[in-house]
């Protein structure tokens, strides 16, 4: 269930994402947040670093475990633009993310509810609680513009 906190921290992620479009990357973004506050952030950063694995996803976890001197995000809610890929849901998933809140849906390659649902798999070690549809309309918006251009 989403909540007004939820709203506010996709927006920032929907900020992210616009970011991440400037420089040719799909936008997606992703904000990081532990106890009501921001510790990791990122963007799609794939043609900017031209690293395969520099999604918006992997980018936050980063930047959050240098900031907290720690890979253990027990605490921690992600709020992600769009449906986590395979890779990225099993980062959050190794990281111990608590909680991930989602805006779009990935029908073609979404691992948390689309394809797969990795976050919710019992074999695995961990599991993530899961909220859907926040700011997803935005979310669609931004991704539908972004790849109309590129057609």
């Amino acid at each position: 269930m989403a909540t007004d906190t939820d709203e506010a921290f996709m927006t920032e992620a929907l900020d992210l994402a616009s970011r991440a479009s400037t420089h040719d990357d799909v936008p997606v973004g992703c904000v990081l947040v532990a106890n009501g506050a921001v510790v990791g952030r990122g963007e799609n950063r794939r043609e900017l670093d031209r690293d395969p694995t520099a999604h918006a996803e992997i980018v936050a976890l980063r930047e959050a475990a240098r900031a907290r001197g720690a890979w253990r995000m027990d605490d921690v809610t992600a709020y992600v633009t769009l449906e986590p890929c395979v890779m990225c849901a099993g980062a959050l998933l190794n990281a111990r993310v608590s909680r991930v809140v989602i805006g779009a849906l990935d029908e073609k390659a979404g691992a948390v509810g689309s394809r797969y649902h990795v976050l919710a798999d019992p074999r695995l070690l961990h599991e993530s609680a899961v909220a859907y549809d926040v700011g997803a309309e935005a979310s669609a918006a931004l991704l539908r513009a972004f790849f109309e251009t590129r057609r």
